[in-house]
């Protein structure tokens, strides 16, 4: 014990340090401050509404949505303000609670196995088989007709009219694929089977949390969707979603892109069942 002090000056720093940290919206409104931006400022920059930047501020994370979510914005806030995150997060996992359990690898897998279901016909193999059919007719027809098949094979390889009648025969096979190629269309990019739900989900407009889940409750998806990403789900029944920035998602489902105008940095939860879409 050391002369000339008492027992409550030996008490360890680190007591009174707790003490006194601010909470995590205190740290992020006095960093806001400093920097000299209002609540306007900083949602403008990041995408998240005025309500939610005041909630947060306050330390009131329910209007969020949930912990993924507010761990997105607390990252997205604090730089913004130019405040290293990751000390307020490891705050608020101590304060609310600790990292949501990893998302199963099987639900995840199971979800880019859906893409190859999805491609429209292979005109190139189609196109491809045609001319193959063409040339092996050509020479068929030289072989069994000499110097007529010659001249018939010629004709085919200028682009012209075969004099005969029987080399005319593959004209209609080789123009049959441009005939029928379908345009490009909106359906076209999401076009799904009729018995089952299938939902594209698209970041055309900037990055946002998504959670997926199939009819059982099951989680197909569950983290950051980056802008230009995009993620595919499908389901015998249907499809439920939470979208943590609505605002930047394009919607495809059973074929049909979603029109409805999510504002930006809004939370949407949403359920897509078989035949026409409807919102849950």
């Amino acid at each position: 014990m050391s002369i000339g002090n008492s027992p409550e000056d030996e008490r360890p720093f680190e007591d009174v340090s707790e003490e006194f940290r601010p909470s995590i919206g205190r740290a992020l409104q006095q960093a806001r401050i400093a920097a000299g931006l209002t609540v306007d400022d900083v949602s403008s920059a990041t995408r998240v509404r005025i309500a939610i930047v005041h909630a947060i501020e306050a330390d009131n994370f329910a209007p969020c949505g949930g912990d993924v979510y507010a761990r997105g914005h607390i990252r997205t806030l604090a730089k913004a303000v130019h405040l290293d995150p990751d000390p307020l997060l490891a705050q608020y996992e101590a304060e609310e609670g600790g990292r949501p359990a990893p998302t199963p690898a099987a639900p995840l897998f199971e979800a880019e196995r859906i893409r190859p279901e999805r491609r429209g016909p292979n005109w190139t193999a189609a196109m491809v088989a045609a001319i193959v059919a063409v040339i092996g007719f050509v020479g068929f027809t030289a072989f069994r007709g000499g110097d007529s098949g010659s001249s018939a094979k010629t004709q085919v390889a200028e682009g012209t009219t075969p004099t005969s009648s029987k080399p005319a025969s593959p004209t209609p096979k080789s123009s049959k694929p441009a005939e029928q190629k379908p345009q490009p269309s909106d359906s076209a990019i999401a076009a799904a089977p009729q018995d089952k739900v299938t939902v594209q989900v698209s970041a055309a407009n900037g990055r946002s949390w998504i959670n997926a889940k199939d009819h059982n409750g099951r989680t197909l998806f569950d983290g950051l969707l980056k802008k230009g990403e995009s993620k595919t789900f499908q389901d015998s029944a249907k499809i439920n979603l939470i979208l943590g920035d609505a605002g930047a998602i394009q919607l495809y489902v059973n074929g049909k892109k979603i029109e409805d105008q999510f504002q930006p940095g809004a939370v949407e939860r949403l359920t897509y069942t078989k035949g026409d879409p409807q919102v849950g």
